[in-house]
């Protein structure tokens, strides 16, 4: 936890650091004799630190007047973090198995996958912020121009990559039919990331499994790494769909 990033707290709603520095208050006065006009303000900044440590420890609270779709978003945003701690475990992985010169363009690719699996969980964050304003709910122009990309990928995609398409393309069309309604499209929105971020995660640990198990200086094996590596970015351009208005 940087210090930079701790912000002021009352220590009236933190009992702990209260109780930690009333207690250094009096172990100071009673035991080391200094006087109270010197341990009253150490005692004071001491719990006053302690709630600070204490409030960003918390989750953050995104204040979104849906406890359902609350909980949902904080769910999906530990998914993503998951996703970006596993990432990086890869990433290592990658540059201590990947050595030799003819694969610096395989290991390039799942460095360039695991930059992007890195940044899912700030997005999310920027995407929990959007939803608390009033203009939180996409419209249906934001909606239909979502699914024209999404049909115009459709088209030139095959195997998984299509299948994970045609999910999408059906959840932004239940999306569009919820806002052409009035509805609140956000819960949709959300449980499809969901759906994306468990599915990059699926490819990302076949990606290290596959990485750990095969024989590197295959051509027929890398090729394979080298497809998993791309499904996992287009994974992520997916949800990139999802978060970026």
């Amino acid at each position: 936890m940087k210090l930079a990033k701790l912000k002021l707290a009352n220590p009236l709603f933190y009992p702990l650091p209260v109780l930690v520095g009333s207690v250094a208050l009096v172990a100071g006065v009673r035991f080391a004799k200094l006087p109270s006009a010197v341990m009253l303000p150490v005692a004071g900044a001491i719990a006053t630190f302690g709630a600070a440590i204490r409030k960003a420890q918390e989750p953050e609270a995104f204040n979104l007047q849906n406890p359902a779709l609350e909980n949902d978003l904080r769910s999906v945003q530990q998914q993503a973090g998951t996703l970006a701690a596993k990432a990086e475990d890869l990433r290592t992985e990658a540059a201590r198995l990947l050595t030799h010169s003819a694969q610096v363009d395989l290991l390039a690719a799942i460095q360039f996958a695991c930059d992007r699996a890195s940044e899912l969980p700030a997005k999310i964050t920027q995407l929990a912020h959007r939803m608390q304003g009033s203009d939180s709910l996409l419209s249906v122009s934001d909606l239909e121009k979502q699914l024209a990309t999404v049909e115009a990928k459709l088209r030139g995609s095959s195997g998984i990559m299509r299948q994970q398409l045609s999910k999408l393309a059906d959840s932004l069309k239940h999306n569009i039919q919820l806002a052409q309604e009035g509805q609140d499209s956000r819960q949709i929105q959300i449980a499809s990331l969901s759906t994306l971020i468990l599915d990059a995660a699926g490819v990302l640990q076949k990606l290290q499994n596959t990485i750990r198990s095969s024989d590197l200086t295959d051509t027929q094996q890398t090729l394979e790494l080298e497809s998993l590596s791309d499904q996992l970015r287009l994974f992520q351009e997916n949800v990139d769909l999802l978060v970026e208005r």
